[in-house]
This record gives structure tokens, C-alpha cells and sequence, in this order.
């Protein structure tokens, strides 16, 4: 028995086959096949069952699993405890919203990179729905995205809030005042794809507003929401801070609306595995160099 073997165990066992494993461990499918054998040998029980066409954990493999966990869990700590911060080595698989990405994820790299020069970065851009979707199959190591996912709020750093406004252009006639969901459903609404935060929010504004849109573009980046709504094709969702200058020009406008929408709060939401050291580091780093209002 050796650490590789058991780590190949743990990974093995939570990534639910031995190909997600391999690519966990940058590794190859035969090499993981003949450590978990080589435990099994070692231990004289059979950790994976491979009657079935995907092998499963087998109880005797879970029962070591908890045991593995504690011992990647303790190795972590000691690694973190033990070395300068300058030497911490790894890579972090992150998962970034579209809000993150244009405004203060630059500066997270950079200071990342100052600070922990050997710790690699594996940056992915995507909605909301697949960010979380990735984080519980183990494909994500730390997840930066609009929303808190309940089970998952000892693994979770606030990053602030974000205040989302109704904007068009000028345009296209939507009149000065407050509007309700029912005077906006009139116009068509252009939304992030149905995977998205965004996509939700807006619905639930309409549903607790008794409204119902008449017609939605779907699209999976603010700049083409605010590009389609400038263009006059409907009324959009966006950052007002973000997109404040194409207020001032005259592009876009902002829509009053009763009940305002209340501000987005972003997240950093860590795998509950938890053997990493580097995923508290670069969420505490995230929490500190966040942009977006304080909660």
C-alpha cells in the first residue's frame, strides 16, 4: 500500500469511474486499474465491483474511502502549514461567471501569480447551471458565479453583491415612470440562456409580478443581451455599473420598475472534497479582491 495507491482510491471512487480518475490524476486508465488491483491484493478484498458494465465502490471500498479522505485532508494541511506560500504547488480547476471574468479576474491571476507562482490555474467561462453542474461531479474544483448552493455553505465565500437593472435604448418606446412586470411584458425580453442565473431571475421577477412575457431572445453573454437591446430588439437585464457608460451615451436606458430587482449576490463555492489547499487559498483571495459590493 502507498499514497498513490490510495489517492487513486479516493478519486477513483468520488469521479465514479476509472477514466474520470485518470484525467483527475493525469494519468492513464490502465495505470488506475492496476494501483486499485494492487490495493485489493494488498488487502484481500475487492474495492471495485466489476460485474457491471461501470465498476462501483464496493461497502469494503467506501469504508476505506472515509479513511483515504481523512489522510488527503491531513497531507493538505500539513502541506499548507508546513511550506512557504511562495512553494505550494498544484492546480486548480476554476470556474468562472461572465461577471468575474470582465471585471476582477485579471487582477485575481495576477496577484495569484505573485503570490503562488506554482500554483496553475485551468480557467473555464460558462453559465451558471453548468458551473454548479461541473462542481458536483468533481469536473470543478471552486466554482465564482451569481447564487449560494445551500448544501454547500461551509465551502462558500461571498464575493459581494451586483445591482441589476432593466435597460433598452431609447428607442423603442418604453415610457419614463416606474413600470410592473405587467407594463414591461409588452416588450420582448432578452435573456442569458435557460442555464443561466440570469435566465431564473428574470422569470421569478415576472412570476411574482402575475406577468407573463410574450416573446424572450435567448443569447449567453451580456454584451450580446445589451447589443440586441441597443439595437431596439427588446428590454434586457444587465450590471448597471458595468454597462453605465452606454447609459451616459445614450445607447441604453435605464427602466425604472416596481419592485426594483434586488442585487445578485456573486459566490466562490468550493468542492466539498476538500483535500486541496489551494482552493481555500484562491477563494479567500477571491473574497479579498473582489470588486463587486460587500455584503
Amino acid at each position: 500500500m502507498n499514497f498513490k495507491q490510495l489517492e487513486t482510491l479516493y478519486w477513483a471512487a468520488k469521479m465514479g469511474s476509472f477514466t474520470a480518475a485518470a484525467k483527475r490524476l493525469n494519468s492513464t486508465q490502465s495505470t488506475i486499474s492496476m494501483r486499485i488491483q494492487d490495493l485489493e491484493l494488498d488487502f484481500g478484498v475487492e474495492l471495485f465491483d466489476r460485474s457491471q458494465r461501470t465498476a462501483r465502490v464496493t461497502a469494503k471500498g467506501r469504508e476505506l474511502v472515509k479513511y483515504v479522505e481523512q489522510l488527503l485532508n491531513l497531507t493538505a494541511e500539513i502541506r499548507q502549514r508546513m511550506s512557504a506560500p511562495e512553494s505550494i504547488p498544484g492546480t486548480l480547476r476554476l470556474g468562472v461567471a461572465e461577471m468575474v471574468s470582465v471585471t476582477w479576474l485579471p487582477a485575481l491571476i495576477q496577484v495569484l501569480h505573485e503570490r503562488y507562482p506554482k500554483i496553475v490555474l485551468e480557467l473555464d467561462e460558462a453559465l451558471t447551471q453548468d458551473l454548479v453542474s461541473r462542481l458536483r461531479s468533481g469536473g470543478l474544483d471552486l466554482i465564482m458565479a451569481p447564487g449560494r448552493m445551500p448544501q454547500y455553505d461551509l465551502h462558500t465565500r461571498s464575493l459581494g453583491t451586483v445591482e441589476f437593472v432593466w435597460m433598452t435604448t431609447p428607442n423603442l418606446g418604453v415610457p419614463d415612470g416606474r413600470l410592473t412586470a405587467r407594463d414591461l411584458q409588452q416588450w420582448p425580453i432578452i435573456a442569458l440562456s435557460r442555464e443561466s442565473y440570469h435566465h431564473s431571475r428574470i422569470e421569478d421577477w415576472f412570476r411574482s409580478g402575475n406577468a407573463y412575457y410574450r416573446q424572450i431572445y435567448t443569447c449567453k453573454s451580456f454584451g450580446v443581451a445589451s447589443s440586441l437591446a441597443s439595437a431596439g430588439l427588446g428590454v434586457t437585464l444587465l450590471p448597471i455599473d458595468y454597462f453605465q457608460d452606454q447609459v451616459n451615451s445614450g445607447r441604453l436606458k435605464v427602466i425604472e420598475t416596481d419592485p426594483p430587482m434586488t442585487p445578485v449576490e456573486f459566490t466562490a463555492t468550493l468542492s466539498m472534497d476538500g483535500n486541496q489547499p489551494i482552493n481555500e487559498i484562491v477563494a479567500d483571495l477571491a473574497q479579498e479582491l473582489s470588486t463587486f459590493d460587500k455584503v
